[in-house]
């Protein structure tokens, strides 16, 4: 039993080679014919001209017939032949192949009056009609109408019967209609093809260049971050370590200079914490001051020197994001102050105008900090010009006689 079970299991598969050998065959040859379409086409044509021959299949146009007796039906291939060695060429110039195989189609329907000629016109007929442009397709379609008009007109006068015009009209009509009407459907087609393809690679090009942006934007947003949360930590910390090195060792200065180091080190690291959450998970924003830290960012502006007075006359309840602007272009301002005038006096008034809300920093007198070596990038104003139109605002700084002069505008109503 076991035997038979192993022959029963092994029979399928002895079956199986056959078809499958006969599949990769049937599969080669159609392969064979899509890559050499043009020669097979011409080929078939050339063999079904031979056998209407061989069949006698000749002389149905007889109407048009100019010859005084009927010919052997092999004369046939005179034209067929040459209809059928047009095909080789179809890819390249169906137009004008089209109008030679015409030539042809009328040499014919005046002698022996054969079917494949016809039949290739067809087939030149829909190649020229898929490649044409909508205007030369409605043209084409003019030629059709014309020459089914013609062929009537002949058929009367060489017959001189209306029912055979009119069938000669019909069914010559019918056939190029036929074959007009379809490989109209299929240029089309090939043009929505087109067209989608078209609209889908101009999405993929939007799709990446808003990637770019967002990722762009993601970068100034966290660029700006870098500088207004961190340098300035950074750099608060390099000064005071700097000032506390560069006086007498005392317990007490020492101590302090500690302190403020380590409050400057604590703001930072939380800074970091906070841009690194986001930038980990995706989720939340990073806190950015407001206008309620005003006067910490004051106190420790005169802890490194400054003589700063505060005139906050800015109503409450503005919007958030003009709130957190004022608050930055204040703390970048000091703290420029801090780096490139150190003991300098310096005026910080903000109050409601007409555009919106005004900011206004000057400083006078004062030294830029030579120990340690801080070295400015300008970048800082720029990100506050870039925060301040964002908001539809603008944010002007500039020196003046006394010392350096920052001025902002931001509307209300644009940020809201």
């Amino acid at each position: 039993m076991s035997g038979t079970m192993r022959q029963g299991a092994t029979a399928p598969s002895r079956s199986a080679a056959p078809a499958a050998a006969a599949a990769d065959r049937d599969a080669g040859v159609v392969a064979w014919v899509r890559a050499h379409r043009p020669m097979a086409d011409a080929l078939g044509f050339a063999l079904l001209a031979v056998a209407f021959a061989a069949l006698g299949m000749v002389g149905l146009w007889t109407v048009f017939s100019a010859l005084p007796e009927p010919v052997s039906p092999w004369w046939s291939l005179a034209t067929a032949l040459p209809a059928c060695a047009l095909v080789l060429q179809r890819d390249r110039a169906p137009m004008a192949l089209l109008w030679v195989s015409l030539a042809l189609l009328v040499v014919d329907l005046v002698t022996v009056g054969g079917i494949v000629t016809l039949i290739v016109v067809l087939d030149l007929l829909y190649a020229a009609t898929v490649a044409a442009s909508p205007a030369r397709r409605r043209r084409i379609l003019a030629g059709i109408a014309v020459a089914v008009a013609a062929i009537g007109v002949a058929a009367l006068a060489a017959a001189d019967d209306i029912r055979i015009a009119l069938l000669m009209s019909l069914q010559l009509g019918a056939l190029a209609g036929m074959d007009y009407w379809y490989a109209t459907s299929v240029a089309q087609a090939h043009e929505l093809v087109a067209l989608h393809r078209e609209r889908a690679e101009d999405a993929e090009r939007l799709a990446a260049r808003d990637r770019d942006e967002a990722v762009r934007r993601e970068r100034e947003q966290m660029a700006r971050e870098l500088h207004d949360l961190v340098a300035g930590h950074v750099s608060a910390i390099a000064i005071r370590a700097e000032a506390a090195l560069s006086v007498e060792a005392t317990a007490g200065s020492d101590r302090a200079a500690l302190h403020a180091v380590r409050d400057s080190s604590l703001e930072a690291h939380q800074a970091l914490r906070s841009m690194i959450s986001v930038l980990r998970t995706g989720d939340g924003m990073i806190a950015a001051p407001r206008r309620d830290a005003l006067p910490a960012l004051v106190d420790d502006a005169r802890r490194h020197g400054l003589t700063v007075t505060l005139d906050d006359a800015l109503p409450s309840g503005i919007p958030s994001p003009v709130d957190q602007a004022v608050t930055r272009i204040v703390q970048e301002s000091l703290a420029n102050c801090v780096r490139h005038a150190a003991g300098a006096d310096v005026e910080v008034v903000l109050d409601a105008v007409a555009q919106g809300v005004r900011v206004r920093v000057d400083s006078r007198g004062g030294s830029a900090v030579t120990h340690p070596p801080i070295r400015g990038s300008g970048w800082g104003l720029e990100l506050l010009r870039e925060r301040a139109r964002a908001l539809g605002g603008r944010l002007d700084a500039e020196p003046t006689d006394a010392g350096w002069s920052v001025r902002a505008t931001i509307p209300l109503e644009v940020a809201a």
